[in-house]
């Protein structure tokens, strides 16, 4: 059987169940293989028993999610568009597509992690770096974000566009691939080089460059059967790649935007309460991350399929996947959450055992981890926008959670409630979300009920 007919079978023709759990369940593997990558940092640091260093990591998280969100503009976009492509029988777009986003994540990673490097001295106040933080962030970040900017990007990135094709077991391995040699890599230059949150920098870089390498590698070796190319004589600005592309990753983009904008104000209130409370917020923030990446593991995974189908005219199909899509997430995120929630205490303490941020991290995950089925709703009504095509729903209800609601309310409810009260901004937030969700993807969901056989795309 070779790729076309893979796809053929997992798109059309496998039982909706199993077309779900094999596109959904590499994806979450490699989504929380992502976070664990990002939480080895902040472990091993912690081991230092040093608030300050894992406090200096928690202040450049922000910087990290504007690199999830360069990688889900194009990784997402990229996706989506490939994925309606190959519905339409038109692999020479698909090729162009890849190309396109190959590239342009390459030029703007770049540029992104110059101008982190020399505007360090500009960004680390503003993220929430103290005296005692600064130069621990300012070392960590070189090496992590300034240097490593373009490959932290590229392996998401062609993640997404390796399993929009169906391959999400090699897309999963890649990501795994990073994720291990990061933990591996970890201990190595943190202790046994004694470079402490540097050499965490250092092991995220060289894990990301590994793992954009097992990419490369994999395309090349199935460059014969695959649509996907970094090829530069496929990369085009026509065909409206770049528009169709750029406003569907938009919202995943904005998502993870929305989120560093929040994380920035949250850790300006944490820093000034205390770097204890700052450090406890960022575990807590780290270990949530969990179910974040769970829920958006199992959304993202199952674009593929329900692009596929809508856009080759499968109504039936189409909608059992969505359907089943959300029963599969919401249960899972309703688990996750009440794992995170009782085990709050002892995960906390796994990454630090300084009694004052213990405490911090113990509350704020509680609390925070009640966004779990909301975000996981949230994600789904985004994702069935996405994968048909539809562009304004999916980035209101990007703006309209993180970044937005929950900074308005966190100095209201930091005054009523004290510190804890930058955590409840969340969830409320959140909840804030599922009503505008409920609102526009109920009458669109009744639309696709009545959506005739063969549909033209949409693109509104």
């Amino acid at each position: 059987m070779n790729y076309t007919q893979s796809e053929e079978y997992l798109f059309n023709t496998m039982p909706v169940g199993r077309a779900i759990a094999s596109l959904a369940v590499p994806t979450v593997i490699s989504q929380i293989i992502t976070v664990i990558y990002n939480m080895a940092d902040t472990f091993f640091v912690g081991q230092l028993g040093d608030p300050n260093q894992v406090a200096a990591a928690t202040v450049a998280l922000p910087l990290f999610i504007f690199i999830t969100a360069l990688a889900n503009l194009f990784g997402v976009g990229g996706a989506s568009l490939i994925s309606r492509c190959l519905g339409q029988g038109d692999r020479q777009k698909a090729g162009h597509t890849a190309a396109f986003c190959i590239w342009s994540a390459i030029a703007v990673s770049f540029i992104y992690g110059i101008a982190v490097l020399l505007l360090r001295p500009v960004l680390l106040p503003l993220l929430g770096a103290d005296a005692e933080t600064f130069s621990y962030s300012s070392s960590y970040m070189l090496y992590s974000i300034g240097l490593g900017a373009m490959p932290a990007a590229l392996n998401p990135m062609l993640a997404h566009l390796v399993r929009a094709e169906g391959h999400s077991r090699q897309a999963s391995l890649g990501v795994a691939f990073g994720g291990i040699l990061n933990i591996l890599l970890d201990p190595f230059f943190i202790f046994v080089l004694d470079l402490e949150i540097a050499g965490a920098g250092i092991a995220t870089l060289l894990s990301n460059l590994a793992a954009a390498g097992y990419f490369a590698l994999f395309l090349h070796k199935i460059r014969h059967e695959t649509a996907i190319t970094a090829s530069p004589r496929q990369y085009t600005l026509g065909q409206c790649i770049p528009g169709e592309v750029l406003s569907v990753g938009l919202p995943s983009c904005l998502i993870s935007v929305m989120g560093a904008i929040s994380n920035t104000v949250l850790n300006h209130f944490t820093a000034g309460y205390s770097n204890a409370a700052m450090a406890g917020m960022g575990i807590a923030k780290k270990v949530n991350l969990l179910a974040f990446a769970v829920g958006q593991g199992i959304t993202q995974g199952t674009l593929p399929l329900i692009g596929y189908n809508y856009t080759s005219g499968n109504r039936q199909r189409m909608l059992k996947a969505i359907y089943g899509l959300l029963i599969g997430c919401l249960a899972i995120s309703l688990l996750i959450t009440v794992l995170l929630y009782f085990g709050a205490s002892p995960v906390t303490r796994c990454f630090i055992n300084d009694a004052e941020t213990v405490s911090h991290g113990c509350t704020f995950l509680q609390i925070i981890c009640l966004t779990c089925p909301t975000s996981t709703f949230i994600f789904f009504a985004i994702t069935v926008f996405q994968a048909t095509g539809k562009r304004s729903q999916p980035i209101l209800l990007s703006l309209v959670r993180k970044g937005t609601t929950d900074v308005l309310l966190m100095p209201l409810f930091y005054h009523l409630i004290g510190i804890n009260g930058v955590a409840w901004a969340s969830p409320a937030a959140d909840l804030v979300g599922v009503l505008i969700a409920l609102a526009v993807l109920l009458p669109y969901l009744r639309r696709l009920r009545q959506m005739p056989a063969s549909p033209a795309p949409e693109h509104s």
